[in-house]
């Protein structure tokens, strides 16, 4: 047969390529591999494409490659559902979790207040001034990110491009931020996307939190800090 020999060879690369695939990275236990729920949550906490790549040092077509492979697998139509999609990592620590909660320690009731955030033009010379010139406690520091202990709320500065937006956001602690989530949008809070995880630390404790408006189409927050047992 005309060009069979050219068929062939390709059909065995196939071939070798779906045996390599089988022989490779076990298949991991989860709706979605461990760089596709890194995408994720970067998504479900409102960054872009470009943002992700860069945070991640990956490339954009990569970010959009573990996009849409994550909304095949959760059945997902865009990018929006995705970010208000409630899922939660099995190897996060709020997998298994379960508490049992009064009405009040659902929503932010009297929690306090966990982290306020500002905006500074340049996080090297910010960490430097608040460390070393007010006497904060330096707490960590990540990417253009560094945080601070004011008497136990932690003061959260962001390096952003132009002059820094004149507005802070208040995030609020809460016990369970899946069912406060769920409860205070049960009353008409409208959030921005879904709980999200937005570090883990080294002893393995996560952030998590979720953004929403209040009244003047303001962000604030609320936040949680999970440790395992």
């Amino acid at each position: 047969m005309l060009g069979g020999g050219k068929f062939d060879l390709q059909w065995d690369i196939v071939a070798a390529m779906n045996e390599n695939r089988k022989r490779g990275r076990p298949k991991y236990d989860d709706v979605l591999t461990p760089a596709e729920w890194r995408v994720v949550e970067a998504i479900r906490h409102g960054m872009t494409n470009p943002q992700i790549a860069e945070r991640r040092k990956i490339s954009i077509d990569a970010v959009k490659y573990h996009v849409s492979n994550a909304l095949l697998k959760l059945g997902l139509d865009n990018r929006t559902q995705l970010r208000s999609w409630d899922g939660i990592a099995k190897a996060s620590v709020l997998s298994d979790r379960e508490t049992s909660m009064t009405e009040n320690e659902k929503t932010i009731g009297r929690g306090a207040i966990s982290q306020i955030s500002r905006h500074v033009s340049n996080i090297s010379l910010a960490t430097d001034w608040f460390a070393n010139i007010l006497g904060l406690k330096h707490l960590y520091s990540f990417g253009e990110m560094a945080f601070f202990d004011c008497g136990g709320v932690r003061l959260f500065l962001s390096q952003s491009e132009g002059d820094p937006p004149a507005d802070s956001t208040v995030y609020f602690e809460v016990v369970d931020i899946h069912a406060a989530y769920k409860n205070m949008e049960s009353r008409g809070v409208l959030f921005l996307g879904a709980p999200h995880m937005v570090h883990k630390h080294d002893d393995g404790t996560e952030e998590w939190m979720a953004f929403f408006k209040d009244m003047d189409d303001r962000p604030l927050a609320i936040t949680a800090r999970q440790k395992k047992n």
